[in-house]
C-alpha cells in the first residue's frame, strides 16, 4: 500500500482492512486511528468510522473511511455483502454462535447430502429472518443482548433479508462449509440456527469471514498491525 498524506486522509480515504478474529470493529478502526494520529499529526478529532459492523468471534473485510469520505459510510452499509463460514449441525447454542455454550443437541445421522442440498434451495430469495437475540439491535432502549443477559424474554419481530448465492463447499458432518451473498441486515448466526433446524436437527455458526463487501474484496485488504507498520516507523510486531 503506497503510504498517503495527512492532508489525503482529511480530504477522505477509503481503507480496506483484514480485521483479525477476536479483535471488536471498534478495536480496528482505533488502532488506524490511533496510528494515523501518531504519526501523521492528525488532529484527534479527525473522521474516521466504518462501514458495516464485524462480530470479534469473524474476521474478514472491514471498511473504514476517513475524512470527507465518512459520508458515504451509509452508501457502503448498504451494499450486498459475502461471507465464508462454517455451521456446525447437531447443536444449538443461545447466541447461534460460539459465544455462548451448547444448550441443546439433537441427532445428525439422517442428513445426506441430497437433505443438505433440498435444505440449501430454500435459503436462496427473499426470506423472513428473525435476528439472535444475542445482537445489537435496541428494543425498548436497550440493545437485545443486555435483555439476553438479563435473563428478559423479549418479542423479537422478523424482518425480511435477501440471499442471492448460497453455496455448500464442504460437508465433514457434523461441519458444513458455506458461502453465502446476501443483502444488508442478514445475520449469518440466524442463517445457520435455520439452516439447522430446515435439517430437523439443529446448528451454530461455528465460523465467519466476510470476503466481500459490494465491489471491495478481503483479497485487496491489509491487517491492523501492517497498516500500522507502514505509518509507525518504530513499529515493534509483539511476540
Amino acid at each position: 500500500m503506497e503510504k498517503l498524506t495527512k492532508e489525503q486522509f482529511l480530504e477522505g480515504q477509503i481503507l480496506l482492512i483484514d480485521k483479525p478474529l477476536t479483535w471488536s470493529s471498534f478495536q480496528a478502526v482505533n488502532k488506524i486511528k490511533y496510528a494515523l494520529i501518531k504519526n501523521l499529526d492528525l488532529p484527534k478529532k479527525f473522521k474516521i468510522g466504518h462501514a458495516g459492523t464485524l462480530d470479534p468471534l469473524a474476521s474478514g473485510l472491514l471498511i473504514i473511511c476517513t475524512g470527507k469520505f465518512t459520508k458515504r459510510i451509509a452508501e457502503l452499509q448498504g451494499q450486498i455483502k459475502e461471507y465464508t463460514g462454517t455451521i456446525t449441525v447437531g447443536a444449538t447454542t443461545p447466541s447461534y454462535d460460539l459465544e455462548t455454550e451448547v444448550n441443546q443437541t439433537f441427532p445428525t445421522d439422517h442428513i445426506s447430502n441430497e437433505l443438505i442440498e433440498e435444505t440449501r434451495k430454500k435459503f436462496i430469495g427473499t426470506i423472513d429472518q428473525f435476528p439472535p437475540i444475542f445482537s445489537a439491535i435496541k428494543k425498548d432502549g436497550k440493545r437485545l443482548y443486555e435483555h439476553a443477559r438479563a435473563g428478559e424474554e423479549v418479542e423479537i419481530k422478523s424482518r425480511k433479508i435477501e440471499i442471492t448465492e448460497f453455496e455448500i463447499t464442504r460437508v465433514e458432518l457434523p461441519e458444513i462449509d458455506f458461502r453465502v451473498v446476501c443483502s444488508k441486515g442478514t445475520y449469518i448466526r440466524s442463517v445457520a440456527f435455520d439452516f439447522g433446524k430446515a435439517l430437523n436437527s439443529g446448528g451454530h455458526l461455528t465460523a465467519l469471514r466476510r470476503t466481500k463487501i459490494g465491489n471491495f474484496s478481503v483479497d485487496d485488504a491489509m491487517e491492523p498491525l501492517a497498516f500500522e507498520k507502514i505509518y509507525n516507523p518504530n513499529f515493534k510486531e509483539v511476540e
